[in-house]
């Protein structure tokens, strides 16, 4: 091998490339990101299916740049919540615990009884159980609104619907 300006020259005569990187590892940051609005349609969608996917857009895993420290995700809207599905018997034998704070508080709920007090409610607790549990995560489930019916007070940002 002989050694030249660049690199090295092997004896078959080809060029080997040292010191140069074809490409380099982009990290965004809050001044770079690119940040968008969606609606997605909840009506007849599987709660936990929705839920992974609005987690994935609110979080950024799908844009090329997506960088885990950083909130590059979407905001999304999600309407129609009334009319999420829950497969097999999950919604009279599922069972959602909390605790009030003082001693024999626990309390237990269906989601069938949680629907009727707020269908929201369902697909808040399904997304923030699937994003990052610290402070990036509560900052980033405030880019989730979610909404009974088919209407939306986000037509000034003019979100882009995509089907689920």
């Amino acid at each position: 091998m002989v050694l030249f300006q660049g690199g090295l020259l092997a004896a078959n005569k080809t060029i080997l490339e040292v010191d140069t990187l074809s490409y380099k590892t982009v990290s965004a940051n809050k001044a770079t990101v690119d940040k968008n609005w969606v609606v997605v349609d909840a009506d007849g969608q599987v709660l936990g299916r929705l839920a992974s996917k609005v987690a994935s857009l609110i979080r950024g895993k799908h844009k090329p740049n997506f960088t885990p420290h950083v909130d590059c995700g979407d905001s999304v809207v999600v309407l129609n919540s009334d009319k999420i599905k829950l497969t097999g018997k999950k919604m009279t034998d599922k069972v959602y615990v909390r605790h009030t704070g003082y001693p024999g508080g626990q309390r237990f709920a269906t989601p069938r009884e949680i629907m009727q007090k707020s269908s929201t409610i369902l697909i808040e607790k399904a997304v923030r159980g699937m994003l990052p549990k610290n402070r990036l995560g509560r900052a980033i489930f405030k880019n989730l609104y979610i909404y009974e019916g088919a209407e939306h007070p986000h037509d000034a940002q003019q979100p882009k619907e995509i089907k689920l």
